[in-house]
């Protein structure tokens, strides 16, 4: 297969649910819509050095949970579920491949500030909105999200940063649209979005080379 065929159909797959294909019957909705996901998992297997370690094996796991999420979302406690053990994977994984620099400590700053400021935003919408259940589980998910991202940071790993940072921002933009107000364009941003940074977290997978967890000032 040529290098880029892959990936080419995986991006027309992706604008062909997003742009293209109805609403309506779900199910055939849902399948066109896990197509990118199943794809960019073949990908990331495409991706795995011949000399494996225990972090592919975490990201491809994150992937996985990923699709599952992607499936279940209709039923949202599920579906965030899902979603939150693909990044408790993403995260362990990315943390293997730490290294700990200034640079890469001061980035937890604005991380932790966003998700304050995004909480500060979410839980009275939660509240007001008689949605109390579920300002743990939302909670819990903004933290491990952005505990995700710095790890991602961490890595050094620019596709894993840019693919964790897309993921942020397609979750933010659901969240909001969801339990604070509309987002223009809202549909398309978030998947846009989440399928790019599923596919730059994949491909980091070729890149994440042996590193040790250490302090380098």
């Amino acid at each position: 297969m040529m290098p880029y065929r892959l990936p080419i159909l995986i991006l027309t797959m992706s604008l062909l649910y997003i742009f293209i294909v109805p609403d309506e019957p779900f199910l055939f909705s849902l399948f066109f819509k896990l197509i990118p996901m199943g794809m960019i998992i073949y990908y990331a297997f495409q991706q795995l050095p011949k000399d494996k370690k225990i972090v592919h094996w975490l990201i491809i796991t994150g992937l996985f949970f990923s699709a599952v999420g992607d499936a279940t979302l209709h039923w949202f406690l599920i579906g965030l579920s899902a979603f939150f053990l693909a990044h408790v994977f993403y995260t362990i994984g990315f943390f293997k491949k730490a290294v700990f620099t200034k640079v890469h400590i001061a980035a937890c700053i604005p991380i932790i500030i966003y998700g304050l400021v995004f909480a500060m935003q979410l839980i009275p919408a939660l509240l007001d909105s008689n949605d109390q259940v579920l300002i743990l589980p939302v909670t819990g998910y903004i933290i491990i999200i952005s505990l995700m991202l710095w790890a991602a940071i961490l890595t050094g790993n620019r596709y894993a940063a840019s693919g964790s940072l897309l993921f942020v921002l397609s979750d933010s933009i659901l969240a909001w649209s969801m339990f604070i107000g509309p987002v223009g364009i809202a549909e398309p941003l978030i998947m846009i979005f989440y399928y790019g940074g599923q596919f730059l977290i994949a491909t980091s997978l070729y890149t994440l080379v042996k590193t040790n967890r250490r302090i380098v000032w």
